[in-house]
């Protein structure tokens, strides 16, 4: 009998994108987002992607300290993989990025490959009252920012990382051009596989969230990388969420959901929680007959150091 292929799901449990007044269900302070990533792990994310909100009026933070007071309580409820973001959100610098990072040691960090237009702005016309002062013009700059990941500052997040602490990476890719970014630095030997390659889609300045550009960067991943060096995964926005996702997963990924991406179940329906949504689409992968993939299963995919390296 085949073994079912095994499938990764990564939870983003809250993100910098999302507001307060977006969602009452978004994990703001340490404990909601505590709580949030112990759930989400039990419901089947091996990997639990996290940043850091102030828990007075949930703005994103770089605050290595706020990290701090939930990143110990997952490692000890759950087994899943730690991922700390290094994207952080608009307006943090080097410093505020690498902050909690360099602190935790984590097994996994994300790493964006390229800088953008990163367009959230539309959202602010549907939002009648904001619980918070800052942000509508949070959300509204996003018209006349670009969110920067510049070549010396990739090699930075690599080498002060990567090469410092073991920490591998998820490798966000919002289009094409991100992936010869990704492979500059491989033909660099600066990274080295297996690479972890987020493909991320419907995000208004990055590539559209059509099955066609889906397809095509899976080409683009194998033509580049080779099919066996790689672990492809899914990341959709909003609405797109589930449907490239499943559709992602039936041609071979594995999959990212969560409050992060989307604070969407489905149509017109808020998530009550992140693992609803991980449990929808675990679901969905078993009934496409995979399974999904431990904590354990994971690490070795991915080729990480193990839980017992980290910083925390």
């Amino acid at each position: 009998m085949a073994t079912p292929r095994k499938v990764i799901i990564t939870c983003a449990v809250t993100g910098s994108v999302h507001t307060p007044s977006m969602s009452p269900h978004l994990p703001i302070t340490p404990d909601e987002i505590a709580t949030a990533s112990i759930e989400a792990a039990e419901a089947g994310a091996s990997i639990i992607h996290l940043h850091a909100r102030d828990p007075k009026d949930g703005r994103p933070t770089p605050s290595a300290e706020v990290f701090m007071q939930f990143l110990p309580r997952i490692k000890q409820s759950t087994e899943a993989v730690i991922n700390i973001t290094t994207g952080g959100s608009l307006g943090m610098s080097m410093e505020d990025r690498l902050a909690a990072p360099l602190r935790a040691r984590p097994e996994l960090c994300s790493l964006n490959m390229g800088s953008m237009n990163f367009g959230i702005y539309k959202v602010a016309e549907k939002i009648k009252e904001w619980r918070f002062d800052w942000e509508q013009a949070y959300v509204e700059k996003t018209r006349d920012v670009i969110v920067s990941n510049t070549f010396a500052q990739i090699e930075r997040f690599i080498r002060e990382l990567g090469h410092g602490h073991g920490t591998r990476f998820e490798c966000e890719c919002y289009d094409i051009s991100h992936l010869y970014t990704l492979a500059e630095f491989v033909d660099q030997k600066l990274l080295e596989p297996p690479f972890f390659i987020q493909t991320i889609f419907g995000i208004l300045g990055g590539i559209g969230p059509d099955p066609e550009d889906l397809m095509h960067a899976r080409r683009t991943c194998d033509r580049l990388f080779g099919r066996e060096n790689y672990q492809w995964s899914i990341l959709a926005a909003g609405r797109h969420q589930m449907r490239l996702g499943t559709i992602g997963a039936a041609m071979g990924s594995n999959v990212r959901v969560g409050l992060e991406d989307s604070i969407y179940l489905g149509p017109g329906r808020l998530a009550q929680s992140n693992a609803e949504q991980v449990q929808k689409i675990r679901t969905i992968v078993e009934t496409l007959d995979m399974a999904v993939a431990t904590p354990a299963e994971a690490r070795a995919m991915l080729a990480l150091k193990g839980g017992d390296q980290v910083g925390f």
